[in-house]
């Protein structure tokens, strides 16, 4: 049995970690993190990685950034992968994780929806191979969503852009804008509310005629279930840094 460390323990997505693991033999949580320390169920909930006693073969970590540092070193220390789903993340923080993944395996992704990940794969080939179309990017989300645009969205952008020799930029707003759409500008929108769990929509737009790749989530499940795969997949590897598509090779 793989026993998790869960960090963000008590969040909406940290609780959902939890019914699934409940409903999958393979996985027991020992202990999680979050900002206040309770006994959950039959598992304690600390503030502080100091405080963790309990045996940990991976640490899953749905929380956010502000304590990735002290994540890491725990990890570092102890030895343990890291399964990091944490979004918002800057690129003084991806530097970090770069940098810890020479002690233990690290695998990151915005999203661990398996269908998010086969359709990141996809849109690839469709930017490569219509490159005179015009993309846009639209994402949805619950109302308490803190990062705008999401961090699947700047994914789905990089893979774009790369099919493009990162010939692309992004524009989030075009309000009061009365120029022209740029040949190489990708608009990435936002949307915020209700309970939506999470919508991707990548629109490719040439002359008459429109190609449009959707995903939708319809329950935070799918994204707990990725990165249960996930950890089963990293428990084994290497020192390094892993994405999705190792996993999904």
């Amino acid at each position: 049995m793989i026993k998790i460390l869960l960090t963000g323990a008590d969040g909406a997505m940290g609780k959902t970690v939890i019914q699934v693991v409940e409903e999958n033999k393979k996985f027991e949580i020992t202990s999680g993190i979050s900002k206040n320390e309770i006994l959950y169920g039959n598992f304690n909930i600390y503030d502080n990685f100091n405080k963790v006693k309990e045996k940990v073969d991976v640490v899953i970590d749905f929380s956010n950034r502000i304590i990735l540092e002290d994540e890491l070193n725990f990890c570092k220390k102890n030895s343990i992968p890291l399964v990091l789903a944490t979004t918002g993340l800057t690129n003084e923080d991806f530097k970090k994780i770069d940098e810890f993944s020479k002690y233990f395996p690290i695998l990151q992704s915005s999203n661990f929806s398996l269908g998010i990940n086969v359709m990141e794969k996809y849109i690839k080939y469709f930017a490569k191979a219509l490159s005179d179309f015009d993309i846009e990017i639209i994402e949805k989300h619950h109302n308490k969503k803190k990062d705008a645009p999401s961090g699947t969205a700047k994914m789905l952008f990089e893979s774009i852009n790369s099919s493009r020799e990162n010939s692309l930029f992004e524009v989030y707003s075009r309000n009061e804008n009365e120029k022209e759409r740029e040949k190489n500008e990708v608009g990435i929108f936002s949307l915020r509310g209700g309970t939506i769990a999470g919508e991707h929509e990548v629109i490719f737009a040439g002359n008459d005629e429109v190609i449009t790749i959707k995903h939708e989530a319809q329950s935070k499940k799918i994204f707990a279930q990725g990165a249960l795969k996930a950890a089963e997949f990293l428990i084994e590897k290497e020192n390094g840094i892993y994405n999705m598509k190792d996993f999904l090779k």
